[in-house]
């Protein structure tokens, strides 16, 4: 797999992706703590609308910032958003009223819904080998479960020397990094719209949803965002109330069931290479999807079980096997998009997905937290059980097997799909 970092170029950019995720984990350290300071015990309100802003802005502005970035060359636009988020997080140690902590984690997250779906446009074109590619992809997989890992233990080390103000000087250097290693690559310079209007840039706004629609690949893969967006908030959400409430274990074992999730995630990604090699992006990413419901069933068999030593076992297996299963699912993404659109829409495509995969975040998380608030968290693990299933099936039923591995015509075709004209190229 790390045969792939021999590119110079993708070197530079995953290196990149992995300061910038580095220092985005520090930042979400120092902001839990920044929000203690200025808010006391009303923190985790405040956390919470912090998420939901991060949501909001990923849903609605990644089309649109990268429709009318799309403009700009692909360096100026990368190396812009990572200046703007660190001039964001050395802002951060700064404000001390809760708006302005709201109104800097909206630009940062705008900056990022600019920076991420493009990232991930240029690297198959960087790569343009399809076994490169998948190890890309891999690689990607375990920098985000490693960063989860290890960003809470780097902080914790930092915290013992000095203030948690710090971490969000770490934060910025992070991105400062990543600027320079985008700097030093060698970008691919892409095929950008022609036209200045705001009806092209409209159209472009919507044309990489529009292609969700009307692809069965990723008509299927937005389903499949569903179902991994209800296995991923049971686990993010109600860790700690399965590991202090429900079995009564200590807070050390909350890191350790977060742990598992993360370790199952990498472990898939690390043999997800040689699978592809062998196997269909469709046989691998569907198996994935239909696991998901079978492994709520752990989930489910802990959450109604009153005693028993068994259950912090299972429930270890059961993160473990959600981390497998999403992984499955998400990490071959890009070689969907990269199959089912030609390089002009691409940009468009990615931020769907990223926009679109965060609605189904943004969906998930209040089923996983105010169902089980209101209601016990058995119900909030029937239902978000109940949800993946359906969106397992529909997942299937969207993908059919006579698709499998079809690629796009060219441009042609896409303008078609997209109903974006000739001239709007």
């Amino acid at each position: 797999m790390l045969t792939v970092l021999r590119h110079r170029d993708y070197r530079h950019l995953f290196f990149a992706q992995v300061v910038a995720l580095v220092g985005t984990g520090l930042a979400t350290v120092a902001l839990g703590l920044l929000a203690w300071d200025i808010a006391g015990d009303r923190a985790g309100s405040v956390l919470g609308t912090a998420l939901a802003i991060k949501m909001v802005a990923y849903v609605l502005l990644a089309p649109i910032v990268t429709a009318v970035a799309d403009r700009l060359p692909r360096r100026t636009l990368l190396v812009g958003s990572d200046v703007l988020r660190g001039g964001v997080a050395l802002a951060l140690p700064f404000v001390d009223q809760v708006w302005q902590v709201y109104v800097l984690i909206f630009v940062l997250q705008a900056a990022s819904a600019a920076f991420t779906p493009t990232f991930q446009a240029v690297i198959p074109e960087v790569l343009p080998d399809e076994r490169d590619y998948t190890r890309a992809l891999s690689l990607a997989r375990l920098a985000y479960d490693t960063e989860s890992l290890l960003s809470p233990a780097l902080a914790a080390a930092l915290l013992t020397v000095t203030g948690y103000n710090w971490l969000f000087v770490g934060t910025s250097a992070g991105f400062a990094a990543s600027a320079a290693l985008v700097v030093s690559a060698a970008l691919p310079k892409g095929r950008r719209s022609g036209g200045g209007d705001r009806g092209c840039t409209r159209a472009k706004a919507t044309a990489g949803t529009r292609l969700f629609l009307a692809t069965p690949q990723l008509r299927s893969l937005l389903l499949m965002n569903l179902a991994v967006a209800t296995a991923g908030a049971l686990v993010l959400v109600n860790t700690v109330v399965y590991v202090r409430d429900h079995l009564g274990l200590t807070v050390g074992d909350v890191p350790i069931a977060l742990g598992a999730y993360g370790a199952g995630s990498m472990a898939l990604a690390l043999l997800l290479p040689a699978v592809l090699d062998r196997t269909g992006d469709r046989a691998v990413m569907l198996t994935g999807t239909l696991a998901l419901p079978a492994v709520f069933t752990g989930a489910v068999a802990v959450t109604l079980a009153g005693t028993g030593d068994w259950r912090r076992p299972v429930l270890l297996a059961t993160w473990a096997a959600f981390g497998a299963a999403c992984s499955a699912v998400l990490t071959p993404v890009g070689r969907v998009i990269r199959r089912t659109t030609g390089p002009a829409d691409r940009a468009a495509v990615f931020a769907a997905q990223f926009s679109l995969s965060h609605a189904c975040w943004l969906a998930a998380y209040p089923l996983a937290g105010w169902l089980g608030a209101a209601f016990g968290l058995p119900a909030a693990v029937l239902t978000l059980a109940a949800v993946c299933l359906a969106s397992a099936l529909l997942a299937v039923r969207a993908w059919p097997a006579r698709a499998e591995g079809a690629r796009e015509a060219g441009e042609g075709h896409t303008r078609l799909r997209t109903g974006l004209s000739p001239a709007g190229r």
